[in-house]
């Protein structure tokens, strides 16, 4: 039986922080990024975990950034448990599979999300103003339906509980200033065209995604955090793909797609989760990342 983690407690290291689903320690000039297997719907963490899900959130992420690394540099710096550090030693079945350590950057406060294909709020926003975060789009457009090109619609980084809220370009440029909003623009569909092409030949189209930017010890921009995993990203399945509906997905919509046949407030405490959901999305997760990356956990 896989074990579960949905909280770490590291007596020996300093913990840095704690979010929706990492928790994150502070090794000096370094971080210890540990994926946890708790998840979350509508900003609010559930009660369960879900078994192999931190796992598989690390190891598709750790692969992504060695895909990508040609694009963007990013902030890895060991993903091999016995090179650790000695104080995470003691920890090392924990840490085993579901963890990296990762260099200190400033972290840029914008969320950087790509789409490719209209779906989510960017459908919302499209029935209502034909566009998405103020960028004008085709008429006609059909729910799911691929875009001309993808576009970067970003958002503003909010706290935990509360929820990010898009915005247009010219906010990123007064943000971070114009040449580092044109970069962060660049790379993000850049990293996007490239997974994005990668993944549908192992038949899972990636709708959407959002990454995270930092600026290291050098002054370089770098790719930080996690990248193109089923929790920040939409995966649908190819093969039953069908424009003008929802899709048959490889992420945490299928827990959503439960909640919401709920009556539920989207406010903690959440619900439980059935077992059939619980076992259900951990197949989802461990299919992904087989597909993806090749590896069966």
């Amino acid at each position: 039986m896989e074990k579960t983690i949905t909280k770490t407690e590291f007596a020996g290291l300093k913990l840095f922080q704690r979010g929706k689903v990492r928790d994150i320690y502070d090794l000096g000039d370094k971080l210890l990024f540990v994926v946890s297997d708790r998840i979350s719907a509508f900003d609010v963490i559930l009660p369960n975990g879900i078994p192999f899900k931190g796992k598989v959130l690390n190891q598709i992420s750790n692969f992504w950034f060695e895909f990508t690394k040609n694009i963007i540099k990013n902030h890895v710096v060991a993903t091999d448990v016995g090179t650790y550090p000695a104080e995470c030693l003691p920890y090392s079945d924990d840490l085993k599979g579901r963890s990296v350590i990762g260099k200190k950057t400033k972290t840029l406060p914008i969320e950087c999300v790509v789409r490719g294909y209209i779906t989510g709020s960017g459908w919302v926003d499209y029935q209502k103003r034909g566009a998405i975060c103020g960028i004008t789009l085709p008429k006609g457009l059909r729910e799911s339906e691929r875009l001309p090109e993808p576009i970067f619609t970003p958002s503003t980084k909010a706290e935990m509980g509360h929820h990010d809220e898009n915005i247009n370009f010219e906010v990123v440029v007064k943000t971070v200033g114009e040449e580092l909003a044109g970069k962060i623009r660049d790379y993000t569909i850049g990293v996007y065209r490239a997974a994005a092409d990668y993944a549908e030949s192992k038949g899972i189209i990636i709708a959407d995604t959002k990454l995270e930017f930092g600026i290291d010890d050098n002054g370089e921009l770098i790719l930080i955090d996690e990248v193109l995993t089923p929790d920040s990203s939409r995966f649908w399945d190819k093969s039953k793909y069908e424009i003008g509906r929802s899709q048959a997905s490889f992420d945490k919509q299928f827990v959503r797609d439960y909640l919401l046949s709920l009556k539920w407030n989207k406010k903690p405490p959440a619900p439980q989760l059935p077992e059939e959901i619980i076992k259900g999305t951990s197949e989802r997760y461990l299919k992904a990342l087989k597909l993806l990356a090749g590896i069966q956990l």
